[in-house]
């Protein structure tokens, strides 16, 4: 919303037009251009000859990661996009989050309500959060941290309902971080960056083959960071972690993996910016109260009508604000191939991630707001309270998975079958400030973040027990009839049991007389939800040549009470009432698949809707009533191009185009559309790569939000939506020698100025990186 442009809808037209032209006429001029051979399939994987790790070679996945799709992407009936490490590392990118920068329309777009602030990797995917449905290795990752990509081999996105893949999980997909694993190959490589923002950060890859007989190896990746943030004042990104991992077997039919996580995250985060001053913005005059008060407060709050917007990189928290983090993750994977064909293979993890949190929140509500002198730049801002998170996730998981081939007559079959058991749980103890003066009032312009807290706080007593049993058991048959039709069923079965006990202290209350406890008595709770969840998708694929496809599948989805948080209520206004039933979600895909240029680039192109019923709703006749009868629709176009156009020259590119709703239900934007919130109507991502002949290698990418709807929640004055935008960035890498290359990016060319994030009820926007650079030594031996 800041700097908006006029016409920005119609200009992005233009933008991106050129854009794909840019990325898609190269490959009629080289469609005919002599290519590599193509590797064959199920080859001992290597480090690519240990190439740099600037290296542009391989960004084109041929399959997904996962057990379950057997096919190559081309021959599967699904939107998967497949973001590899040499992408990632070309781009500089650190985070999950910025490495879901190379798929349209998936980020972290909502901020948090009120003054909380959300943590981790809070990511939006066509209309819903999916931050809940984060996979490693196929294996859900519970807990709120900002995952890191030194040790990622790959992110597979899945597009569209995954409960047949996962069981419970967001109506719109999931995110699985693949991770990197020992080979068969002496190896080192490591990295070392500085950058805008303090930014200092050290990466090891170390992999040793111990017994090359036998197929032991060892592979160790280490992570060391500390570094700001360019966009903002006092926010602070530090972490180290460690992810060492042995393999055994790996010239053999039975294979062995034991890896090890262990993260430590010690982080100022951040609460945002104050949106005074955005376009939208106006004085948050009361809305109730006489009418003389109502006039007070409109004459006193009269000057921010015209107030100057605030620095974005302020910083309204506190130096005593803290994320630290700390999560551990044991995986055990045992495969074993069978002589007559058939594939076993069973994982067990553990893992554990602890969170200490501490945000000091802010809400520029006109009772927040004082002006103490007649300059408009001394308006200061009482904070309104310190948000605590102190929160433990456990997981504890077995999954066990046969692949099998066989023919009946002339068809073919390839069967994925499987069980698992998993124990999911979470402790959260509840904090509180105690014995003290209060939250010192602070200016809105020169906000100082030193300031004395007169306060003492601790845990109060209050706490939550959250466990989800699953037992579940799946089945997918993919039938092969001729050499033109693939057909693919699957179906999954989850039963699972939720209890949740807590203790909350009784509040005071107004008036006392009818206080119903004395304060501070301790109050229990306990609840048990069980059920179960059946899913399924089928799906058509015609192969029009051996290199391309059209398909259509159908997938459902359901997340039951209690599914995401490990958290039931009794509350009739709560999606986790035990009494209700689990959210529903059916989507429907039609698209089409070409692998060009010797397989080396892949198009892909998908026309999708996706419906979710059961979403709770008030009465409107009768606010104390609630229904499960909302509907919400989803449906778009989604492209994506993917590949190698020439030898040297890579481009990654997607466009998004959605269209949402409120099938049935109260509108949920505070705008008053009636859309989802938090989704960009358009979206469009594009990277492309060229090697020159003497080493140096250019490149950039261009990327476009379209404007992001907030929620509602009776906010007064605050802008309703922030708005649309195009970042450029751009890459230089040299090779030294054999042994060192230099890798420049540059971020933001523009120097563009918007809102990556907003919250809830508008009073605070995250602000997007401003211009900055890094400049990476990448090494190899």
């Amino acid at each position: 919303m800041i700097k908006s442009r006029k016409h920005a809808q119609s200009r992005f037209n233009q933008h991106m037009s050129a854009a794909l032209a840019v990325m898609l006429l190269p490959v009629a001029a080289h469609a005919a251009d002599a290519a590599d051979p193509v590797v064959v399939a199920g080859a001992q994987q290597t480090m690519a000859e240990v190439k740099v790790q600037g290296s542009i070679e391989g960004i084109k996945a041929d399959k997904a990661s996962s057990v379950k799709y057997t096919e190559k992407l081309v021959d599967t009936a699904q939107t998967i996009t497949v973001i590899k490490k040499e992408l990632i590392e070309q781009q500089g990118a650190v985070t999950l989050t910025e490495a879901l920068r190379n798929t349209p329309g998936v980020g972290a777009f909502f901020l948090g309500e009120n003054g909380s602030t959300n943590t981790g990797d809070a990511i939006f995917m066509r209309g819903f959060d999916a931050s809940g449905s984060i996979y490693v290795d196929g294996v859900r990752d519970v807990g709120s941290i900002s995952r890191d990509t030194f040790n990622i081999e790959q992110i597979d996105v899945l597009k569209g309902p995954a409960g047949t893949d996962n069981g419970r999980s967001s109506p719109t997909g999931s995110i699985n971080l693949v991770s990197k694993q020992p080979l068969q190959e002496n190896a080192y490589l490591g990295s070392v960056t500085v950058g805008s923002g303090k930014q200092k950060r050290a990466t090891a890859d170390l992999n040793q083959v111990l017994d090359a007989d036998s197929g032991t190896a060892f592979r160790v990746n280490l992570l060391d960071q500390d570094s700001g943030n360019p966009a903002r004042d006092v926010v602070k990104n530090k972490r180290w972690a460690v992810a060492p991992s042995v393999a055994f077997g790996l010239n053999g039919p039975t294979r062995v993996y034991l890896n090890y996580l262990h993260v430590k995250q010690d982080n100022i985060p951040d609460g945002g910016v104050l949106t005074i001053g955005m376009p939208g913005y106006s004085a948050p005059v009361p809305t109730t109260g006489t009418p003389a008060v109502i006039a007070a407060e409109r004459a006193r709050l009269a000057p921010l009508n015209s107030a100057p917007r605030v620095d974005p990189s302020n910083f309204y928290g506190s130096t005593y604000d803290h994320d630290d983090v700390t999560a551990d993750m044991a995986t055990v994977r045992i495969e074993h191939d069978f002589a007559n064909g058939i594939k076993l293979q069973n994982t067990t993890r553990f893992g554990k991630t602890d969170q200490d949190y501490l945000l000091t929140s802010f809400m520029a509500t006109a009772a927040n707001l004082v002006l103490p002198s007649s300059d408009p730049n001394s308006w200061q801002m009482r904070r309104t309270n310190l948000t605590f998170r102190d929160a433990s996730n456990k997981i504890f998981t077995n999954q066990t998975t046969a692949t099998g081939e066989f023919a009946t007559g002339a068809l073919k079959h390839t069967v994925v079958g499987g069980l698992e058991v998993t124990t999911e749980k979470q402790t959260t103890y509840t904090w509180a400030a105690t014995n003290g003066t209060g939250l010192p009032i602070t200016s809105i312009y020169h906000p100082d973040p030193a300031l004395w807290f007169n306060l003492t706080y601790g845990r109060n007593g209050a706490e939550s027990h959250g466990t989800t049993d699953t037992q579940s058991a799946y089945v997918f048959d993919t039938i092969k009839i001729g050499d033109k039709w693939i057909l693919n069923g699957g179906v999954r079965l989850d039963h699972y049991t939720t209890e949740y006990n807590a203790v909350a202290l009784q509040a005071a209350v107004t008036p006392p007389a009818v206080q119903p406890l004395p304060v501070g008595t301790k109050i229990p709770t306990s609840l048990k939800k069980s059920d179960n969840l059946l899913n399924g998708k089928l799906s058509a694929l015609y192969k029009i040549t051996p290199e391309s496809s059209v398909y259509g599948l159908v997938a459902t989805s359901k997340s039951p009470p209690g599914g995401t948080n490990f958290s039931l209520s009794a509350a009739a206004n709560s999606s986790a009432n035990v009494n209700y039933d689990p959210q529903e979600t059916t989507n429907y895909e039609l698209g089409g698949k070409w692998d060009l240029l010797k397989q080396k680039l892949s198009l892909s192109a998908a026309l999708y809707r996706t419906d979710v019923k059961n979403e709770v709703e008030v009465d409107p006749t009768n606010p104390a009533v609630y229904y499960q009868n909302g509907k919400k629709r989803v449906q778009g176009i989604e492209l994506g191009v993917t590949g190698e156009i020439t030898r040297g020259w890579i481009v990654s590119a997607g466009y998004t185009r959605m269209s949402t709703k409120v099938e049935q239900g109260k509108v949920v934007t505070a705008s008053g559309e009636n859309q989802l919130s938090y989704t960009p109507k358009q979206a469009f991502t594009s990277w492309t790569a060229y090697t020159l002949p003497f080493g140096l290698q250019i490149g950039g990418g261009l990327r476009y939000s379209g404007k992001l709807l907030r929620g509602t929640d009776g906010a007064v004055g605050t802008p309703a939506y922030v708005d649309s935008y195009w970042v450029a960035d751009a890459m230089a890498s040299y090779p030294i020698n054999k042994h060192v290359d230099l890798r420049l990016n540059v971020y933001n060319l523009a120097d563009k100025e918007y809102a990556a994030a907003i919250n809830k009820s508008g009073y605070r926007y995250t602000p997007g990186s401003p211009r900055s650079a890094s400049l990476t030594a990448n090494i190899k031996f």
